[in-house]
């Protein structure tokens, strides 16, 4: 029988629980560190109580930049095999955290079965499911029900979900009153903007805070307080609208606190580079430090088929500016549902900007792993080299398509190879470059 509540009941007793005994093996963090992080809410251990199969991780300071994948089921391709399998494989790729946006057909069937399969923390966006949920028009569903929903989330499993609890009437009054190039892309967030238009009330998630506190409480879900206000595109950044979100997620983040409720704060979205930094410490003020959670940001516009890349710039430089989890973009954001091969390609390129950021910001350990590389490199040691790189199967496949003549060198430089010319010079041998030298 559990003696605390959530992981914050537990850390604000002094308590040291299994999943944090569990973070601690695998994170350069001390337990003290860890206890003060969790208690005053700098650090989330996203763990619901009926996840049987996952290994607990941690979000927040001192502790690895995290990496989200996003997949599910929707009205065009709703394959549950072929979405698990995208899961099971962004698992064997080292994601941190799956997201299941499913918003069509046999939901809660998708989710039951990922939450029994996945070592990895699970999110969801209630929202997404509410109108299947009761087959019903937006605009016919009462605001309870959407709560309702929250509730059958997290009896199922699930580790921590996105409310848009911040979207309140006031918010969408300021949003109304400067306008955007590109209003609402947040889907939650434009479908609850809608339910309010529609019915003149105030945001569910908002209005019965309280209760969704209670649900999160007992099944120690963590909060992801989502930005419906996200800028979805360079030009709608750091404006009237996604600051004045912002400052109410502040709000309610002191009163899920204070019930002993662990809660992230969902960030940007669209953003040009130099506004990054400024906007990472603007949600760390005012949402008093609690984990910072970011869709890139993508630093330009113009790049759909590319957006993976746009989104790993932005995301390095978050994550080095004090972002703690980024949420991957494919090649197929803007275009398409994503296949395997996109999922891979954008977790690898998150992967890349996460670890980028633990380097930056100094985490103990993080460099550990490139003087390996270096090393390796040093010695002209192709398979370490391999074996160490962040996506093996890509590094070997690229080695093999192009033999080189001498195997300590590679066809882009062969015997003009400066590690291999370095190496043989000081070690006392002759550098030769005709075809009768080694």
């Amino acid at each position: 029988m559990r003696q605390y509540a959530t992981q914050m009941d537990a850390a604000r007793r002094g308590l040291l629980t299994t999943e944090m005994e569990a973070v601690l093996a695998r994170e350069p963090i001390g337990k003290d560190a860890l206890l003060e992080g969790i208690a005053s809410g700098t650090v989330a251990v996203c763990a619901n109580k009926n996840h049987k199969s996952l290994i607990p991780a941690a979000v927040g300071a001192g502790t690895r930049t995290k990496v989200n994948v996003n997949l599910g089921v929707s009205g065009d391709c709703a394959d549950l095999d072929a979405e698990l399998e995208k899961a099971m494989l962004a698992v064997e790729l080292k994601a941190d955290a799956i997201m299941d946006l499913s918003c069509f057909g046999k939901t809660r069937e998708f989710r039951k079965r990922l939450i029994e399969l996945s070592p990895v923390m699970i999110g969801t966006v209630p929202m997404y499911d509410a109108a299947g949920y009761f087959d019903a028009d937006l605009a016919a569903i009462p605001s309870e029900k959407f709560i309702e929903v929250f509730g059958v989330h997290a009896a199922d499993g699930v580790d921590f979900m996105t409310v848009h609890a911040g979207l309140n009437r006031k918010t969408a009054e300021r949003l109304k009153q400067n306008k955007r190039l590109l209003n609402i892309v947040s889907r939650g967030g434009s479908l609850l903007f809608a339910w309010m238009e529609m019915t003149g009330r105030e945001n569910p998630f908002y209005e019965h805070f309280d209760r969704v506190l209670d649900i999160a409480r007992e099944y120690d879900v963590t909060l992801s307080l989502g930005d419906a206000c996200r800028p979805g595109c360079i030009d709608d950044a750091t404006d009237a609208a996604q600051v004045e979100e912002l400052i109410t997620l502040g709000e309610l983040t002191r009163r899920a606190w204070a019930r002993d409720v662990q809660v992230m704060i969902e960030g940007p979205g669209h953003m040009a580079l130099n506004e990054i930094a400024a906007n990472m410490l603007l949600e760390k003020r005012l949402c008093h430090g609690a984990p910072f959670y970011v869709l890139g940001p993508l630093v330009t516009d113009v790049a759909p088929g590319y957006d993976h890349i746009t989104s790993a710039v932005g995301g390095a430089v978050a994550g080095a500016a004090g972002a703690d989890f980024l949420c991957y973009v494919t090649p197929a954001e803007h275009l398409r549902l994503p296949d395997l091969a996109d999922m891979k390609e954008g977790l690898i390129a998150a992967r890349i900007a996460a670890h980028a950021a633990d380097i930056a910001k100094g985490l103990p350990g993080a460099r550990d792993w490139d003087r390996q590389m270096s090393r390796a490199r040093a010695d002209l040691d192709w398979e370490k080299m391999i074996g160490l790189a962040i996506d093996s199967e890509t590094a070997r496949r690229f080695r093999e398509s192009s033999p080189p003549e001498l195997e300590d060198s590679c066809t882009m430089c062969g015997k003009m190879c400066a590690v291999r010319n370095m190496k043989k010079i000081l070690d006392g041998q002759a550098v030769t470059l005709t075809q009768k030298g080694e």
